[in-house]
């Protein structure tokens, strides 16, 4: 496995020609989930056949972000900009579920009405339709296929929409492997390293992108607190203590470092434009092979752009789930 390199909420979309069915939904699945629930067919596949520029414009504003910083302007106050300007990430839309037995348009006729839409398909099944997905899974048309008559569906249904959103943004990820050096980007790939940022990642944040100057991993949590994971290889250590010796860190400091026993934010403080007094916080190690370090610090909020907004906050403000004609 890889630790993906971009990550970010966003909506998933419920086709069912069920009402009843839809309300179950929308009061089971996980509240942190931005659920949209539709009855008819047309008016759900409209919505989607909308999105794909915005996906293009998505994409596009992060490649301008890669060019800038080829010309000489740091990262994280990009992407710090990027996420207090761009709320409307939130509501793309990363995976739908559609049920195939629906009058007029089944779900699979639905499906491939979205040429272009670049998100997870799930297609819903009754027992007697479950030769059509599988049909459909061997052909590319859907990525999973669930029978309605599995024992405890929610919770199945939940478990496998949670394993495609926690799976790479292709498009996405690609952009800001540009971002990195090839020994960077080997390192991610290390599978013990890979497992302990996951689970780094989506117990401090709801999104993140890792970039390679400075190495680490920015990120922001459901309120719209900013972090910065800052890694360092062991063999980068030495020149880390050395920039920390130029600026006037003492020589136990920079011991400690060398040692591999804290990491210092310079790195992250020149990235803002934002000189101060160092931060030194205990290292720790990531993955099993000793190779690389981490250590977590805060983004003051004086760093952080106006208008920086939580998913939480966002998704309150869209307000409570209802089922959509």
């Amino acid at each position: 496995m890889s630790f993906p390199l971009f990550h970010r909420p966003g909506a998933i979309v419920f086709l069912d020609d069920d009402p009843a069915y839809l309300e179950m939904l929308a009061m089971v699945l996980p509240r942190q989930w931005h659920v949209k629930l539709y009855l008819r067919p047309q008016t759900c596949i409209n919505q989607l056949q909308q999105e794909p520029p915005l996906w293009e414009a998505d994409a596009w504003t992060q490649q301008e972000m890669i060019e800038r910083w080829r010309a000489g302007r740091p990262l994280i106050p990009q992407v710090l900009n990027y996420w207090a300007s761009h709320t409307e990430r939130f509501g793309l839309a990363r995976v739908c579920v559609f049920d195939y037995a629906m009058p007029g348009m089944d779900g699979l006729q639905a499906l491939g009405e979205l040429t272009d839409w670049p998100g997870g398909r799930v297609l819903l099944t009754g027992q007697a339709d479950e030769h059509v997905a599988v049909s459909a899974f061997n052909r590319g048309l859907i990525d999973q296929f669930i029978a309605k008559q599995t024992v405890d569906i929610s919770q199945h249904l939940i478990t496998v929409i949670q394993r495609m959103l926690a799976q790479p943004q292709m498009r996405h990820s690609q952009i800001w492997r540009a971002a990195l050096t090839q020994p960077q980007h080997a390192l991610l790939q290390v599978p013990s390293v890979a497992r302990q940022l996951a689970s780094l990642a989506s117990s401090h944040w709801v999104e993140h992108v890792v970039i390679g100057q400075p190495f680490g991993v920015l990120g922001m949590d459901a309120d719209g607190r900013a972090s910065w994971l800052q890694l360092e290889s062991a063999a980068g250590l030495a020149d880390l203590a050395e920039l920390a010796e130029s600026q006037g860190l003492k020589a136990a400091a920079a011991d400690d470092i060398r040692a591999g026993r804290h990491l210092v934010d310079l790195e992250l403080q020149q990235a803002l434009g934002q000189p101060g007094p160092a931060r030194l916080i205990p290292a720790f190690s990531i993955g099993h092979e000793g190779t690389l370090l981490g250590a977590l610090f805060p983004v003051e909020l004086a760093a952080s752009p106006p208008g920086l907004t939580g998913y939480k906050h966002w998704l309150k403000k869209h307000g409570r789930r209802t089922v959509r004609d």
